[in-house]
């Protein structure tokens, strides 16, 4: 979670597919008008070809962003300690190739420093042993089971884009470390963007339209039946004031983090974390608004674009040579994730945990030639919106993200408008 991504930042702005035979608009609207397959049709997976994967990912468990007004626990400062096999040299760039931006988030999170000595948002050994073995999953299915990748880092065959924040850079690290157990032919190079233009979450601070949209939300949210009265139920059983700015989201940054690292936490807080976590996705829910497309559009739209655009570039023919990868990996938020799987279709109403992926696999038919993608969530296959199987017909795929996908200059143009 980024602080207050939910709502208004108080401090500095943050900052073809050859066979459709279509230009990108153009195809969007023959997608949407094309009639419903009758049903499934069986193919056979023998005869597809892996041809590139992309992996959505949260970072690993990590301190709170906050502390609660009744601190819970200690963040002893020996979370810090680095596991050895994580170990991976990386340099960070922006995305053109120039120096490491300024991070304000943790510019931010320098200044709240917890019980015990560490910084708010601070990525600790738990975390950093969570991502190492989401690499070694990566691994199985990539290096060892279908023999994709190659068993050493090679920057010819993996793009590498994160967040500036710092929990997610080392998260990277981490995760290429248990990927290719720490050997590389080449430099690894992790791309990240200005706060102020970053869409690898949903960017309040760049998109005003989408600002104004949710600005109360967050307060009203608290406010709501079921969820006020459980809040209020919460906070009495922690001695926290009714009148405190404590919310279901604050909550659950805490009892979460608490959790994953086994410390010791107040009765009160044990017994409701699984109404906490409820409460926190309800309340999420209330500010985003899943049938406010617009919202998710500004939200995950561009990004969605991202990922579409690297779709395209694999099945275009006329794409030149070395300018695809087969891996790309996306290092995000809980924040980004959730907006992603509602516009999916594969939310499951439970709060994205640490260190969860989002991976989307890319296949073509040797000889029919057609493309399909393959989803999974947690490590599980999902069947996404509008496709009729778990192996999905690239172009039903693309056709549920087009009602999503912002390329930047639409962005510019729906975050900027006002609204009636």
């Amino acid at each position: 979670m980024i602080p207050r991504v939910f709502g208004v930042r108080t401090w500095a702005p943050l900052g073809v597919l050859a066979s459709l035979a279509y230009c990108v608009p153009e195809r969007r609207e023959a997608r949407a008008e094309a009639p419903r397959a009758a049903g499934p049709r069986s193919v056979d997976r023998s005869l597809l070809e892996l041809k590139m994967v992309q992996v959505v990912f949260r970072h690993g468990a990590r301190s709170p962003l906050k502390p609660l007004p009744r601190e819970q626990a200690e963040w002893n400062l020996q979370l810090l300690e680095v596991p050895p096999q994580t170990r991976f040299d990386y340099t960070v760039t922006n995305l053109t190739g120039g120096p490491k931006p300024p991070s304000p988030f943790d510019s931010e999170y320098h200044k709240t420093i917890l019980k015990g000595g560490m910084f708010a948002g601070q990525l600790t050994n738990v975390g950093m042993q969570q991502m190492f073995a989401l690499g070694e999953r990566l691994r199985k299915s990539y290096v060892e089971d279908t023999p994709f990748l190659s068993p050493t880092f090679n920057p010819q065959e993996v793009f590498i884009r994160s967040t500036n924040i710092y929990r997610n850079l080392e998260s990277t690290r981490c995760l290429l470390a248990g990927l290719f157990q720490s050997q590389k032919e080449g430099p690894i190079v992790i791309h990240t963007d200005e706060a102020s233009s970053e869409v690898l979450y949903p960017n309040y601070g760049k998109c005003w339209s989408l600002q104004e949209r949710t600005r109360g939300r967050r307060q009203a949210a608290s406010l709501q039946p079921g969820i006020s009265e459980d809040l209020q139920k919460v906070k009495e059983g922690m001695g926290i004031a009714s009148h405190d700015g404590v919310d279901f989201l604050s909550l659950l940054d805490n009892v979460a983090a608490e959790q994953v690292h086994r410390l010791p936490s107040c009765p009160a807080l044990r017994r409701f974390a699984q109404t906490i976590e409820q409460r926190a996705v309800d309340t999420a829910l209330y500010i985003m608004q899943k049938e406010d497309r617009e919202s998710l559009q500004m939200a995950v739209g561009p990004f969605l674009h991202i990922l579409e655009s690297n779709l395209l570039n694999v099945v275009d023919p006329a794409t030149p040579p070395g300018q695809t990868r087969k891996l790309y990996l996306y290092a995000a938020h809980d924040v980004t994730l959730m907006p992603l799987l509602i516009v999916l279709g594969i939310f499951d109403h439970k709060w994205p945990p640490f260190a969860v992926d989002l991976t989307m696999e890319l296949y073509q038919h040797r000889e029919s030639k057609e493309w399909f993608v393959q989803l999974y969530y947690r490590g599980e296959e999902q069947v996404p919106k509008g496709c009729p199987d778990r192996l999905c017909p690239l172009d039903k795929f693309l056709n549920t993200l087009s009602a999503y996908t912002l390329s930047p200059e639409n962005y510019h143009a729906l975050c900027s408008q006002a609204r009636d």
